[in-house]
């Protein structure tokens, strides 16, 4: 079974982190969640979820971890402040291993320059950031690009999210 690093941090959509979360874990993948403080509680932006933090970025290597997940809201804008979730992530796309992101995840793909010439999908609101970093965007509920990249727009989307992140691990 895969060991999933999650990044995120306050301010996650919450369904977008529980619902797949949960679905992994139903799997028999194990979910790490990290942030900049391992043991913080960390609060969705609908207020729904509270989640505490596993491991600190400084306590773990991309090595460690078999695929990223990157839930939504307004988290991945706040990481990709930090070069080191950056680079997090930048090694995944680079190493060819499996990435989960839903709604606003792509942004911190997008800065760690990760999405040029991919097929992708995000939220509405950064169509054109994806499209400026190269992306080929895709209006669609789940886009899958390379048997690596998997995208969605937004919570009404999950069911396919899950069902081909799912499909990727196997």
């Amino acid at each position: 079974m895969a060991k999933i690093a999650t990044l995120m941090t306050n301010q996650f959509e919450d369904v977008e982190y529980t619902q797949p979360a949960e679905a992994f874990g139903k799997e028999g993948h194990e979910v790490v969640t990290i942030e900049k403080e391992a043991g913080k509680s960390v609060t969705g932006k609908q207020g729904d979820a509270t989640v505490t933090i596993d491991q600190s970025i400084d306590d773990v290597s991309p090595s460690d971890f078999d695929a990223l997940f990157i839930p939504g809201g307004f988290s991945p804008d706040l990481l990709r402040e930090d070069e080191r979730f950056v680079s997090f992530a930048k090694s995944f796309m680079d190493d060819k291993k499996p990435v989960f992101t839903i709604c606003h995840g792509p942004q911190l793909l997008i800065t760690a320059k990760s999405l040029e010439g991919r097929t992708a999908t995000g939220y509405k609101s950064i169509k054109v950031d994806m499209e400026y970093a190269g992306v080929n965007y895709k209006d669609e509920e789940v886009v899958v690009c390379g048997n690596q990249l998997v995208t969605s727009r937004q919570p009404d989307d999950i069911p396919a999210f899950i069902r081909e992140s799912l499909n990727l691990l196997k």
